[in-house]
């Protein structure tokens, strides 16, 4: 064949290793640069930085602000914004440490088990309560969600204030501090079941999702394409937990364990931290909020609807009752997210949740959610939040003050958001 005809019928065209996984150009420089930004403080603090024990600590750190930056990703994908977060995690804490150390012992008894359900039920209802009222005010009432969210600021930090007299209110009961991440953790053995079945479910999801597209005739990766990506992502997990695994808990600790049950602990005994239950709160929450955003009715109405509003309408959705629901759900994750933070601090103070608002919106921004709206992932906020609390941990143990962190944040934001404009320019998915 000549090479015109070589030409005319189509030679394959030479595809790289990004394209053949079709993986998220813009996900992967993410990861990438999060790699880059852990290796960096690995070298800068002489190993320190990825030490098991650090990464426990921001694990945990980071759940709270994960789990409000999730529902961030809703109210952002519908063209709205919630600078309230931080003041209803500060609201729904008073009210559960009020209910766990006031309310609740003088009616069922201090060590009732019902204490922990009644306070987390209260927490989570407060929450939804206050964030369905801003939807109502934002869709029914037409008041911007700027304006109701800034003063809703503004309301709910200083109600915090009187709810608890001004005062800090001390966590006694141990299921409630369970959800801390120091109190409460899986151990080893349930710690690598848990990873397995994460790793599992992982690796189902991605072969269901490849049976689907040959299904509808949509063309797949290669199967050793397939295969490296989830053999890259069982072995993410696996290290996670392996690391947490490796981070034993102090003996003076597993001591007073001991003595709490009435038993001395055995010469020269060992256990060791495993997965904290907040962060396997935050993997639930990021697993439903995933498949509500991509299999759900509710989701695609969210999507809809902030790639264009008025179509959305025209189509039938109410947009309005959807405002009221987005909204109520960043509530309901809002009281999570005070359960994890009181729970982490064992006392709910006055200043909880500071600032929490501007690193949950950073979250999502830097994760990959569109401003403008109709484009948002639950694990790219999750990532954005993790990167976040790498940066500010990584930064604290090289000696970094606290004010020049924040410029170092705010930098951050700005850029993420220029590099994020630019690819999306050049991929057409900003006009």
């Amino acid at each position: 064949m000549s090479d015109v005809g070589r030409l005319a019928g189509g030679t394959p065209e030479r595809r790289g290793l990004a394209d053949t996984l079709e993986l998220d150009k813009r996900l992967f420089g993410m990861v990438a640069a999060f790699v880059l930004l852990c290796l960096g403080f690995w070298v800068w603090t002489g190993g320190t930085f990825l030490s098991p024990r650090n990464i426990f600590n921001i694990a945990v750190q980071t759940v709270a602000v994960g789990i409000m930056a999730t529902g961030m990703v809703f109210v952002i994908v519908t063209r709205q914004i919630d600078l309230s977060v931080g003041a209803l995690l500060a609201m729904c804490s008073a009210t559960m440490a009020m209910t766990q150390a006031y309310v609740l012992p003088g009616v069922v008894g201090l060590d009732s088990p019902l204490i922990m359900p009644v306070t987390v039920v209260v927490g989570l209802v407060v929450g939804t309560a206050i964030g369905a009222l801003h939807g109502w005010l934002i869709g029914y009432q037409g008041i911007p969600s700027f304006i109701v969210t800034l003063g809703g600021l503004f309301v709910w930090r200083n109600l915090n204030w009187y709810i608890t007299n001004g005062q800090s209110v001390a966590l006694t009961n141990e299921r409630v501090l369970d959800f801390g991440g120091t109190e409460g953790v899986l151990g080893r053995g349930p710690s690598w079941v848990v990873g397995g079945l994460l790793a599992l479910g992982l690796a189902l999801a991605l072969l269901g999702a490849r049976r689907a597209k040959r299904r509808h005739g949509f063309a797949v990766k290669p199967a050793w394409a397939e295969g490296l990506l989830i053999a890259v992502i069982a072995g993410a997990v696996l290290g996670f937990v392996a690391v947490l695994n490796a981070y034993p808990i102090a003996a003076t600790k597993l001591r007073r364990q001991f003595e709490a049950r009435g038993e001395v602990m055995p010469e020269g005994f060992t256990a060791y931290h495993g997965l904290p239950v907040s962060v396997l709160l935050l993997i639930v929450v990021a697993a439903v909020m995933t498949v509500v955003a991509r299999r759900t009715r509710f989701g695609r109405y969210i999507f809809a609807t902030g790639g264009n509003p008025d179509a959305a309408e025209l189509s039938g959705i109410n947009t309005r009752w959807l405002t009221v629901k987005v909204f109520a759900l960043m509530g309901f994750l809002c009281g999570l997210a005070a359960l994890v933070s009181q729970a982490r601090l064992q006392s709910h103070g006055n200043d909880i949740g500071t600032l929490d608002e501007l690193r949950v919106i950073a979250a999502a921004v830097i994760g990959g959610t569109a401003l403008a709206g109709g484009i948002g992932t639950i694990y790219g906020a999750i990532l954005g939040a993790l990167i976040m609390q790498s940066l500010q941990s990584g930064m604290g143990m090289v000696g970094v003050d606290t004010p020049f962190q924040n410029i170092v944040v705010g930098a951050v934001l700005v850029v993420a958001v220029w590099i994020d404009t630019i690819y999306r320019k050049r991929t057409g998915a900003l006009k």
